[in-house]
């Protein structure tokens, strides 16, 4: 064997080598854009929880898993420093904290390009704690209740913001939206993002057996799925 193609082959064997060792190297600096919102976990989000503790806002314990103390902590933060406030800390907020942008370490949800993920998670578990056990159907059609609201100038204007409406949904109120969404919720709410709506533009839903508030049955009932009821007035 020649001595140009043993260098090739010797060539060859380092070159795998270092992609191998590239692919094993375990976590790397942040080098997109950061995200510290719901579903996210880890050193970044336990970052922002200590900083925003040193700064007097209640996050509990600083344990790096996103959780409503800290989505309340930013959004006092971020009315408090004139930032938009939508209890995301994007590179905006986290730069007011002074953490360096890109200064974690990457983990579930850390990185993103968009609020498409954050958005898609959100709209999952409300889906999951409001109408889990429903026609597929009416999962998106809870689903597509909570974008009407965001496209009406009577509600927040972003997902985040209808949800944690005060007393706008149960199962925030009772913790069902913290459980763990299912793969349908997720399916639900991708196709509420798909355009999908089920309601023809209802803001309200309700279920008729156990509703007592009066105010809802003022409400003009536009169509039935399952056990909710939809309308909008």
């Amino acid at each position: 064997m020649g001595w140009k193609k043993r260098y090739g082959i010797l060539l060859g064997v380092l070159l795998l080598g270092l992609y191998c060792l590239s692919l094993t190297s375990g976590p790397t600096a942040v080098s997109t854009s950061s995200l510290v919102s719901w579903g996210t976990s880890g050193a970044l989000v336990r970052q922002t929880q200590e900083r925003l503790a040193q700064l007097g806002y209640d996050v509990g314990n600083p344990d790096g898993i996103f959780g409503v103390r800290t989505y309340e902590a930013i959004r006092q933060f971020q009315q408090d420093n004139g930032l938009k406030v939508d209890g995301i800390a994007g590179d905006a907020t986290l730069e007011r904290l002074g953490i360096a942008v890109g200064s974690g370490t990457s983990g579930v949800g850390e990185t993103s390009g968009s609020d498409w993920d954050e958005d898609l998670y959100l709209l999952a578990s409300i889906i999951h704690g409001e109408a889990r056990g429903e026609p597929y159907e009416g999962q998106v059609a809870v689903g597509a209740v909570v974008l009407n609201r965001v496209a009406s100038p009577d509600f927040p204007d972003t997902i985040a913001g209808v949800i944690f409406q005060p007393g706008a949904f149960d199962a925030v109120d009772d913790n069902q939206f913290y459980l763990t969404p299912n793969e349908t919720a997720f399916q639900a709410a991708q196709d509420a993002l798909n355009g999908w709506d089920p309601t023809n533009g209802a803001l309200y839903y309700w279920n008729p057996v156990t509703a007592t508030s009066r105010w809802i049955w003022s409400v003009p009932i536009t169509v039935s799925i399952g056990r909710h009821v939809f309308g909008v007035k």
